[in-house]
């Protein structure tokens, strides 16, 4: 008996009043609609945004990509060669040593620019004298073109006549041919780009720890923690997603590098500065092999590729973005 009573009552139930069911359903239908609504207004205002992306990134990496399936010198008709880019690829000594000489560049730049570029911002995140001035000051190499900056560091490696062999003259040093020696020539190169892009990295890490609640440090000085502890365990688990951004765009950028090594060394001498972006730019515009130069072109973009989701996988579980 007791069971046929619940039965009746979830009968009842499921019948319901039908005035309540027209409400749920209207009520459903209005729900459905502002979602729908909310969903076109997300798309229209993330257009111009999705139509660059598809503009000026999907669509060039399928024309290289395609390219890359061809033989072209670019005044004669391209034709297709299939694979036989990627075959040669394979067996390019000289291309592999561009992809050494880009991964020693990115090595010899980006621990050297972060470390410094942090240690900026902890210096200049201090209440001191003319603190803005210092922040503007440090941001200023980045202003400025790669392009005139290398020009001007040419000068200022000069052998004979630039400032910094003279400086190191004046105390008794003699100063190597620093863009004319190949053992010298890369770190010369990074070391501008280092210069270069410190500041504008330290504008982040900046940023990032003026986000930090001051009553984070508050409380574990409270608890005896020293500034070297509260360093390690507050500032720099706190300053994860500045670390992460930092290094993503920072590495993307020095495999790019062109600029400084077309105005300093023109990949010289002994192709010992010839990464990997001058190596696409001499193969497509002084020997105008654009199939070849394509597929190099593809292998940049693979490295980068691989490099970027290695940080996203190293970041992901290391990173907190909700400090409340």
């Amino acid at each position: 008996m007791t069971r046929s009573m619940e039965g009746g009552l979830t009968a009842q139930a499921n019948r319901g009043d039908p005035a309540d069911r027209a409400g749920a359903v209207t009520a459903g239908a209005r729900r459905r609609r502002r979602r729908g609504r909310s969903d076109r207004y997300a798309y229209l205002f993330i257009a111009p945004s999705l139509l660059g992306v598809c503009g000026f990134l999907l669509l060039p990496l399928l024309i290289v990509l395609g390219v890359s399936l061809f033989h072209w010198e670019l005044l004669s008709e391209p034709s297709f060669a299939g694979l036989a880019n990627y075959r040669r690829l394979a067996g390019d000594g000289a291309t592999w040593h561009a992809v050494w000489l880009t991964v020693l560049f990115v090595l010899l730049c980006i621990p050297l620019q972060t470390v410094l570029a942090l240690l900026l911002a902890l210096l200049l995140n201090q209440r001191i004298r003319g603190v803005r001035f210092f922040r503007a000051l440090f941001v200023v190499p980045w202003m400025a073109t790669p392009i005139v900056m290398g020009l001007v560091w040419t000068w200022i490696f000069d052998p004979r006549d630039g400032a910094l062999n003279q400086l190191l003259h004046q105390v008794g040093v003699s100063g190597p041919n620093w863009l004319t020696d190949p053992t010298w020539a890369l770190p010369s190169v990074a070391l501008v780009n280092v210069w270069q892009y410190t500041g504008y990295t330290m504008l982040f890490f900046l940023a990032g720890l003026q986000g930090i609640p001051q009553e984070l440090y508050d409380a574990a000085a409270t608890d005896g923690a020293n500034p070297v502890q509260r360093f390690f365990r507050i500032t720099l688990p706190l300053l994860n997603p500045t670390m992460f951004f930092v290094t993503v765009t920072n590495l993307v950028g020095a495999f790019q590098v062109f600029d400084t090594v077309y105005a300093m060394t023109d990949g010289g001498p002994s192709h010992s500065t010839e990464v990997l972006n001058f190596r696409i730019f001499e193969t497509a515009f002084r020997q105008f092999d654009f199939g070849y130069a394509s597929t190099l072109a593809t292998l940049l973009f693979v490295l980068i590729l691989a490099v970027t989701l290695v940080q996203v996988r190293f970041f992901t579980k290391r990173t907190t973005y909700d400090l409340s």
